[in-house]
């Protein structure tokens, strides 16, 4: 009923900032699975068949509409304006404070984190108050809860960690990075003024960077950083100057994960937005709304929009990257894997801009 027409593909690889065009060719012949062979174009059902081929290259994320074109009008199926989407697996992060073994049925626990990254199929994951034995200050690796956990997972990760002080008076903690990807470099480093390892305020920050496939290198840090009273302030800048420092144009990211001890909202948190270098991840993801108030038209009164957020663990991302969130949930709750730390843990995953 339309008449002669042409059927295109309208493409894009970068979200639209580029757009393609390509024609498909009308089958004359196609082959019908309802009588098993060829059978003409249209067919009893005035159904037309047309096949075209895009040629993508290695893209992360390919979108695309279809357009039958007539000489008096277009007629679009655009997926009810939402276009169609092809594309890869996102980067998926899993954030989680451990409480440095004083859990009941700890064990347990230590399973269910190990089935909670399984299950989400995260690719990186970043832990803080990891705890082993401390055994004189040698420590004791085979009862690292890092590696206890990595041990349990149906193919263990790549696994890097290390220890900053004396945590409850029995164990070295620290902090760690799991990755589904191998470390192209891996570095560890007091960001606090004490190196002193019987003082709580001793804090160690580690970093692991991997290539991601299709997206590229990409910074991570787990931290576990001071109250603001503690030493935030300092600690913060430099971790903030070293993770400057890595970052150049062949990085696609810069992650800075973990607990901050800083609540969201709170001058501490007002000290990392006014740094205009980074960015509350979950926040973006969740409470869009909030954000744009927070991080785009610094709203006086945006401390008000953030009263009920009680967060101190957090995913802040470079804002240079050249990624951004697609999701964010907060895990280790009564409403899924149960409770496994006096922390909940947070996943968030992340597509090319």
């Amino acid at each position: 009923s339309l008449g002669q027409g042409q059927v295109y593909i309208h493409w894009s690889t970068d979200r639209w900032k580029h757009a393609q065009k390509t024609a498909c060719h009308f089958k004359s012949m196609f082959w019908d699975k309802t009588t098993q062979s060829n059978a003409r174009n249209p067919n009893q059902y005035d159904i037309a068949i047309w096949k075209g081929w895009i040629r993508a290259g290695q893209c992360f994320r390919l979108e695309y509409a279809v357009s039958f074109e007539t000489e008096h009008q277009i007629i679009w199926d655009n997926n009810h304006g939402r276009n169609y989407v092809l594309s890869h697996d996102p980067l998926k992060i899993l954030i989680l404070n451990l409480h440095c073994y004083q859990e009941d049925n700890q064990d347990y626990k230590l399973s269910q984190i190990a089935r909670a990254i399984d299950d989400m199929k995260a690719d990186i994951v970043c832990l803080q108050e990891v705890a082993e034995p401390w055994n004189d200050g040698m420590g004791d690796w085979e009862n690292n809860s890092a590696k206890i956990i990595n041990e349990r997972l149906p193919e263990p990760f790549h696994i890097y960690t290390d220890w900053s002080h004396l945590g409850f008076d029995k164990y070295r903690e620290g902090v760690a990075i799991l990755s589904r990807y191998p470390f192209i470099k891996q570095d560890a480093r007091y960001v606090s003024d004490s190196h002193d390892a019987y003082s709580i305020h001793s804090r160690k920050v580690v970093m692991g960077q991997f290539n991601v496939p299709l997206i590229g290198l990409v910074n991570v840090y787990s931290a576990h950083l001071s109250w603001l009273e503690d030493g935030f302030e300092a600690q913060f800048n430099r971790l903030n100057d070293w993770a400057q420092h890595n970052h150049n144009a062949r990085i696609k990211a810069t992650l800075l994960c973990g607990d901050f001890n800083i609540v969201a909202g709170s001058s501490g948190y007002d000290l990392v937005v006014n740094s205009n270098a980074y960015e509350d991840q979950y926040l973006e993801a969740t409470a869009h709304g909030v954000f744009e108030k927070v991080f785009r038209v610094n709203d006086p009164y945006w401390h008000d929009y953030m009263a009920d957020d009680y967060r101190i663990d957090y995913i802040f991302m470079n804002k240079a990257s050249e990624l951004k969130v697609t999701s964010g949930r907060t895990v280790f709750t009564d409403k899924d894997y149960g409770f496994v730390s006096d922390h909940c843990g947070y996943y968030m995953t992340f597509e090319p801009k």
